[in-house]
């Protein structure tokens, strides 16, 4: 295997155990007594200040910063406000639904991706897209509804987070036809030619912006003198390893790779957090829980190689 093609898969891995464990730290944080909105707001605080320190520290992406129109950072703003969706949806879920039973139900998003971002709102066409994407639809199926009922999480939860990969195909698709390009490049959503670290810190901005000005517009208790200590640990793990070292990890994997293969490898990502969640919170899924499971990653593996996903446009910024 090629030097690089081997450190893109490793890079792509490290992204995948950095997203998977969002859920993880998550948990401490509310079990502390912080909700979603507060933990958001920091998240991507701390995720847009260390993209800029990378930004300032890299003289290729102080070269992309110059060089990046005003076309490129609009969009990348905007990018970014409609990425809250995404990130609100699964975290406010996560609340109430388990970390195993979350990265099951939101990994069916690579699937909704290759199928609706190769046709970008066109009538789909082929059995494999279909098949791919009813395949995994099935898998979240079996696995919610093999859920003990002693131990169901609220319908809302289940919902919010059934919305998450929802939410991100379409900010997929709304991406790539906002770039303008038909193969927009690995990370380059932002606009044509835009330097990928760049429109990412660009784009963790404007998400943060979103978020701590709708958590202090409903007052909710996000000033650093509110937030119990025993929080912070979490707060810090979100914004450090499931945002900045996560997204960094996949664009630089990404670009050794190819963002199709390196979706095919993220799959690691849900074994990864069902696995650590069985040996931190004791959480365990049933056998068709993971037979639903194993559905699910079949359905991305399938939409992830088929002969027309090689036109599929190579964009993504984070899972949640």
């Amino acid at each position: 295997m090629p030097r690089p093609v081997a450190i893109g898969i490793a890079l792509t891995i490290v992204s995948a155990f950095g997203f998977g464990s969002g859920a993880l730290f998550a948990k401490p944080v509310y079990a502390a007594g912080v909700g979603w909105h507060v933990l958001m707001a920091w998240r991507f605080l701390i995720g847009a200040v260390l993209a800029w320190l990378w930004v300032a520290g890299s003289p290729s992406a102080r070269h992309g910063l110059r060089r990046m129109d005003r076309r490129a950072v609009a969009v990348a703003v905007a990018l970014g406000v409609l990425y809250t969706g995404n990130s609100s949806t699964y975290f406010a879920g996560l609340e109430t639904v388990s970390a195993s039973l979350a990265a099951l139900i939101v990994y069916i998003y690579p699937a909704l991706v290759a199928v609706l971002s190769l046709r970008f709102g066109r009538r789909l066409e082929g059995r494999r897209a279909w098949g791919a994407l009813g395949l995994a639809l099935a898998g979240v199926a079996l696995a919610v509804g093999n859920i003990d009922a002693a131990e169901a999480p609220p319908i809302s939860g289940l919902l919010l987070m059934a919305a998450s990969p929802v939410i991100y195909s379409v900010w997929i698709v709304l991406a790539a036809r906002l770039s303008g390009e038909g193969r927009s490049g690995v990370g380059q959503g932002a606009g044509a030619g835009a330097d990928p670290t760049v429109a990412g810190a660009v784009m963790l901005t404007a998400t943060a912006v979103a978020f701590w000005l709708s958590a202090l517009a409903l007052g909710r208790p996000v000033l650093p003198a509110e937030i119990p200590s025993s929080a912070w640990g979490g707060m810090a793990g979100v914004g450090v390893v499931s945002t900045f070292v996560a997204v960094q990890a996949f664009y630089a994997g990404a670009h050794r790779i190819g963002a199709a293969r390196a979706s095919i490898v993220s799959t690691v990502e849900p074994i990864w957090t069902i696995v650590l969640a069985n040996l931190l919170f004791a959480e365990v899924l049933g056998p068709l829980q993971l037979v639903g499971g194993a559905m699910i990653l079949a359905g991305v593996v399938i939409a992830q190689t088929g002969p027309s996903a090689a036109s599929a446009p190579e964009l993504r910024l984070a899972d949640e």
